[in-house]
């Protein structure tokens, strides 16, 4: 397997392959792994993330959480992207398929995200706009976007 790059082009990476990307990238980065080599502590206080939740990694077991892959992600250099890819949360082809979508340029209408959500009875998009409606309403009752900073 090539390790330089995160494993596999179209399937989820495996936990063991994520081992193997994340062990090549400690290692080129001149964190010594080897069992008195000091790195996976190095590494922990580098990056914020326990020493027990990096072992459980190097050694291929259990997902890691989203937050450990963002510090993965800068102690490492790395964009995130890169990162959950190599972790098996997304494939190549989900991410080139985030990567091609185009920005909505027009404001999203509460039919429109009805009909985006697969909302196709009247009453339920009757019922998706009102309710749509009646949040915007609260949010301008108290104070518009101060709402959302709270």
């Amino acid at each position: 397997m090539d390790r330089t790059n995160p494993p596999r082009k179209n399937d989820r990476a495996t936990p063991a392959e994520f081992a193997d990307w994340l062990r090549d990238q400690l290692e080129r980065r001149g964190y010594d792994l080897r069992p008195r080599g000091g790195g996976q502590t190095r590494f922990a206080a580098d990056s914020g993330i326990g020493q027990a939740s990096i072992s459980r990694m190097l050694r291929g077991q259990g997902a890691p959480e989203t937050r450990v892959l963002e510090a993965l992600s800068e102690t490492l250099d790395l964009p995130l992207a890169e990162v959950l890819v190599a972790a098996g949360i997304l494939t190549r082809d989900v991410l080139l398929a985030i990567r091609q979508q185009t920005p909505r340029t027009d404001p999203l209408t509460p039919e429109a995200a009805a009909e985006e959500l697969g909302i196709t009875d009247p009453q339920g998009v009757e019922l998706f706009v009102s309710f749509t409606e009646t949040l915007r309403k609260q949010r301008a009752a108290n104070g518009g976007d101060q709402a959302a900073e709270n």
